[in-house]
Order: C-alpha cells, then sequence, then structure tokens
C-alpha cells in the first residue's frame, strides 16, 4: 500500500531520530524531500544530507546527518506538519506568521520552489505551508 503522506513521513523519522538521540536517520528519496532537507540544512537544524541508491529494491534514499549541541540535545525540538492531503492550507507573502516569535522557521512551497518563509515575503510570494520547525 501506497504511502499517503511522505512529507509527515520524512518529519517524523526526523522527529524521532533526534528524540532518540540518532546520529543520521534513512529516509526514501523524492525532489520535495530533498529540498526540504536542503532548507534544513541551509537553516542550521541539520548538518549535511546525501542522496544514496537504496540497498534493497528500486530508488534512492537521503542520509540526513543531524545536529545536536554539545549536551547532545537536539537542535530541532519541534516539527509541526501543517498542510496535509485533506487540508491544504495557503498563505499570501505577508500573511506568514512567525514561529515562536521569530525563533523557528516556517517552510512554505511557492512558483520559485520550496523555500523559508523569510525568503518567500522577500520574493513576495506566497504558496503552500508545508511545515514549521523550531
Amino acid at each position: 500500500m501506497g504511502m499517503t503522506d511522505p512529507i509527515a513521513d520524512l518529519l517524523t523519522r526526523i522527529r524521532n531520530a533526534s528524540r532518540a538521540r540518532h546520529q543520521k536517520v534513512l529516509v526514501p528519496w523524492s525532489r520535495v524531500k530533498e529540498n526540504i532537507v536542503k532548507v534544513l540544512v541551509d537553516e542550521g537544524y541539520v548538518r549535511e544530507y546525501k542522496k544514496v541508491k537504496a540497498t534493497e529494491g528500486a530508488g534512492e534514499n537521503l542520509i540526513i546527518q543531524l545536529k545536536f549541541d554539545r549536551e547532545s540535545r537536539p537542535i530541532i525540538v519541534g516539527l509541526k506538519r501543517v498542510s496535509r492531503p485533506s487540508l491544504k492550507v495557503y498563505v499570501g507573502a505577508q500573511k506568514v506568521t512567525p514561529v515562536r516569535k521569530g525563533l523557528g522557521i516556517n517552510i512554505l512551497s511557492t512558483s520559485k520552489g520550496i523555500l523559508v518563509d523569510r525568503e518567500a515575503q522577500r520574493a513576495k510570494v506566497g504558496g503552500e505551508l508545508l511545515c514549521s520547525v523550531w
């Protein structure tokens, strides 16, 4: 049976791996997931990622290196899926509300690609609000 919400699966795997203090997590690859992880790397929530060939079956996987502080607490405190397949949430360029009073980020799927809320406001584009990270 196919997966209903692959983005929620990605966020759940990252959330569970960081809480369990795993150094890396393996997720099935898709272009959208890779772009979301790229945003997380650029914003400093994840160390790095690598696209590798799947060992079993066809397809490719992403290996995501998680980031921890000096006391080995995860950098990612929370991940929340906002827009989902049953309820899409769209926001305008100026209607994006800050996460945790600016301490977190919103990730949007826009016509210019997957962007952080600040970049979307700068480019004056709105889009689907995928998730929030803090």
